[in-house]
């Protein structure tokens, strides 16, 4: 078999990894609100998050062409990748596209070790533009388009970053405040049993929307490989076979349950009652789907966070936990940079040692990664049986024993 056909393969298993972290990464964006105002039961919840992020990643492929289109710059205008950057059999940019997604993978997962509700759309991006930097140079990125429309990685992505957690915020923050005034007059515990089975509804929405976006992202990175081996030169589809496994891949890694992530976003930043979940819920979908509209690869996980901040300040008397909120911000900050950074070193190791040897060993540094991070948090466990304890801040690195497994409590 030749090389550039073991590395194809290489990269869409590693790339269908990608997604599946990016499912258990950001299931806690749809349901951590649910969980945490006992709308739902843990398991149930992410059960259903998987289902509905199956059927999500077949209704729109709009930010899969943006992907495949609006970040590395190897096409010519018909399609097809420019003949020099082919000479080889298309293995030097296979090598680029497994470096970004070996870049995206280690940081989704160190900060999932952390609890930390990162960007799994930044860690690509940003892993993709970094070993790209470092393989093509500067040029090789498409950073903005021709002018005529918001496109390249500053318009699809970097001002989506900027504008859609804002966005969310206020959304939230007035439909909490509207909320708790309408519904003045109603017993609470009325008011929380109705706004329940509200939630239920709103979170299955944030679900579907999650996988029109996210599951689309892997959709995009496998097109753009096999156009990188010449392939497929359609700029305007996605293979059903790859549509399929990015499917199956983000609705198992849902199932999986990010639990670490749900419990910061459930209990960690805002004490949630029904009536916000609902609110946060109903925000972060209203600009999911807005965004997956319109090509735009947004952060589900800003989006989400940004929606549960705003409950927080739309309702009276609410306390928000800004160290939590001040972690996080710094997470966003540096996930493109650290992201695109991983992928640029690994890409300069594969590249050294070169061929189908270079892309073994890139993906011999993800497992050894990812094997390292998973058996550190067996240290600090959390799952269905713990996610929704109460918060405790970690002061002295004790972690809380609950039901015979140690508990995470540090975001």
């Amino acid at each position: 078999m030749p090389p550039e056909l073991i590395v194809l393969a290489l990269v869409v298993v590693v790339a269908l990894v990608f997604d599946f972290t990016n499912g258990f990464h950001d299931t806690g964006n749809a349901m951590a609100t649910s969980i945490a105002t006992g709308a739902l039961r843990p398991k149930t919840a992410v059960a259903l998050s998987a289902v509905l992020n199956l059927v999500g990643a077949f209704l729109s492929v709009e930010v899969a062409l943006t992907v495949t289109n609006a970040v590395v710059n190897i096409q010519d205008k018909t399609g097809a990748p420019r003949p020099e950057l082919i000479a080889d059999g298309g293995l030097s940019l296979l090598l680029i596209i497994l470096s970004g997604l070996v870049g995206a993978i280690v940081w989704n997962l160190l900060t999932w070790l952390f609890s930390l509700p990162s960007s799994s759309s930044h860690a690509l991006f940003g892993g993709l533009v970094g070993a790209t930097m470092a393989g093509l140079g500067v040029e090789g990125v498409k950073w903005v388009g021709d002018g005529t429309k918001l496109d390249g990685v500053i318009g699809k992505v970097v001002l989506p970053a900027l504008m859609s957690p804002v966005i969310a915020v206020v959304i939230a923050a007035v439909g909490t405040s509207l909320i708790f005034r309408i519904t003045r007059g109603v017993a609470e515990k009325y008011r929380e049993s109705g706004f329940r089975w509200g939630q239920i509804g709103s979170a299955s929405l944030v679900s579907l929307a999650h996988g029109t976006n996210d599951a689309q992202k892997t959709m995009g990175v496998i097109t753009l490989a096999l156009i990188a081996t010449g392939s497929w030169t359609d700029l305007e589809s996605v293979p059903l076979w790859v549509k399929v496994a990015c499917a199956v891949a983000i609705a198992l890694g849902t199932y999986l349950g990010g639990w670490r992530i749900i419990r910061t976003l459930g209990k960690g930043l805002v004490e949630i009652a029904s009536p916000q979940g609902m609110a946060a819920e109903s925000s972060s979908a209203a600009v999911i789907l807005a965004s997956s509209h319109l090509g735009f690869a947004l952060s589900t996980t800003h989006v989400a966070t940004g929606s549960i901040l705003g409950t927080g300040l739309g309702k009276k008397d609410a306390t928000v936990n800004w160290r939590i909120a001040g972690r996080m911000l710094l997470a966003w900050l540096i996930t493109l940079p650290a992201a695109g950074t991983v992928g640029a070193i690994v890409w300069f190791i594969g590249h050294s040692v070169g061929g189908l040897a270079g892309a073994l060993v890139v993906t011999a540094i993800l497992v050894a990664s990812a094997a390292w991070m998973y058996l550190r948090s067996l240290r600090t466990a959390v799952d269905h049986r713990n996610v929704n304890d109460d918060w405790v801040e970690q002061v002295t690195d004790r972690p809380v024993p609950h039901h015979g497994v140690r508990e995470e409590t540090k975001a």
